[in-house]
């Protein structure tokens, strides 16, 4: 999915998150906020590293979510061959509200909750019924978050800054404007779903 320019999505992304709280939650600097604290899974000393760009909104995200990933966890990640690291790269406002609202759950429920949204899309997303915070306030929910901590997180603008940040830093260094964008062990650049064969051979040709 195209990734928008990011001065837009800085202020779409303001005003949905001051229409969905009052008044402004100050998160803790980063050096001691869990929310923005790396988000992996594997081996920490596995000698091949695996990066993804994704974004929670993205319909090719979660295709290789449902499809592919499964896999890569059983084969690569729980074996500890690969360490996998996962990055925001929002392509809309939701998208960057939902990332927020992941990091502010345990960084152990990070992974579960990000692959739910992403298999569920047609549900929070796209829903032409309901509000999509509605919808995203409910899956929170599923997943232990209060009610009141999902307002405050929605409105949390240091939160959604720095997730702003990491994603415009990581375009600037690495020149992608789509997602999911993978990176192997800094060799291979992906922008690209994937079958597990096609994944798999570039963690063969990273290592």
């Amino acid at each position: 999915m195209a990734f928008s320019r990011r001065s837009l999505l800085v202020t779409a992304g303001t005003a949905l998150i001051s229409s969905a709280a009052g008044g402004l939650a100050h998160a803790q600097s980063t050096g001691t906020d869990p929310r923005m604290t790396p988000r992996e899974l594997g081996n920490p000393n596995a000698k091949i590293v695996v990066e993804e760009w994704f974004s929670l909104t993205c319909i090719h995200c979660a295709h290789f979510a449902e499809n592919t990933f499964p896999l890569v966890k059983k084969n690569l990640i729980d074996t500890g061959k690969i360490r996998y690291v996962f990055h925001d790269f929002p392509t809309d406002q939701l998208a960057t509200v939902a990332a927020m609202v992941a990091r502010t759950l345990p960084p152990e429920r990070y992974e579960a909750f990000a692959v739910s949204l992403l298999s569920s899309l047609d549900r929070w997303a796209y829903n032409q019924s309901a509000p999509p915070l509605e919808s995203l306030k409910k899956m929170a929910a599923f997943a232990g978050m209060p009610g009141d901590t999902f307002d405050k997180t929605v409105a949390d603008q240091q939160l959604m800054q720095f997730i702003l940040t990491q994603q415009t830093d990581a375009q600037d260094k690495y020149h992608f404007d789509s997602t999911p964008t993978f990176r192997f062990n800094n060799k291979v650049q992906v922008s690209n779903d994937m079958d597990y064969e096609t994944f798999a051979k570039h963690v063969t040709e990273a290592s």
